[in-house]
C-alpha cells in the first residue's frame, strides 16, 4: 500500500513580492493533488516544479479566490500524468503576485509514497 502524505503551505497576510518556497521530497513520491487559494479576489499565480524546471510540474494555474481553493489533479500536471518526485529532489513552490498583493496564499500538495 503507498502511503498519502499532505505538506500545507500559508503565507499569511499580504503579499508584497513573489513567493519562493522549497523543500527537498523526503522519498520517492507522486504528486497527486494541489490545492490553492486566497482570502481575496486578487489572482495569484501557481507553478510547482524541480529546482531545474521550476514549473515541470505544475504551470501558471491560478489560485481560487474569496477562500475557495482551486483543485488540480492529473490531468492539470505537465503532461497530463502525476509527476514523479525522487526522494532528495528540490521542489519549488512559486506564488507570482503580479502586484495585486493576494491575500493569505495557501497551498495544499498531496502526495502518495513510491
Amino acid at each position: 500500500m503507498q502511503r498519502i502524505f499532505t505538506m500545507p503551505f500559508h503565507v499569511p497576510g499580504a503579499l508584497s513580492a513573489n513567493i519562493n518556497i522549497r523543500f527537498k521530497a523526503p522519498c520517492d513520491c507522486q504528486l497527486l493533488h494541489v490545492s490553492a487559494g486566497q482570502s481575496d479576489t486578487d489572482t495569484a499565480v501557481l507553478d510547482i516544479g524541480p529546482s531545474t524546471d521550476t514549473d515541470g510540474y505544475l504551470d501558471g494555474v491560478n489560485f481560487g479566490v474569496s477562500n475557495v481553493a482551486l483543485v488540480y489533479g492529473r490531468t492539470d500536471f505537465v503532461g497530463d500524468q502525476y509527476p514523479h518526485i525522487a526522494a532528495g529532489t528540490i521542489v519549488v513552490i512559486t506564488i507570482t503576485d503580479h502586484a495585486s498583493h493576494s491575500n493569505d496564499p495557501t497551498v495544499v500538495l498531496t502526495f502518495a509514497e513510491g
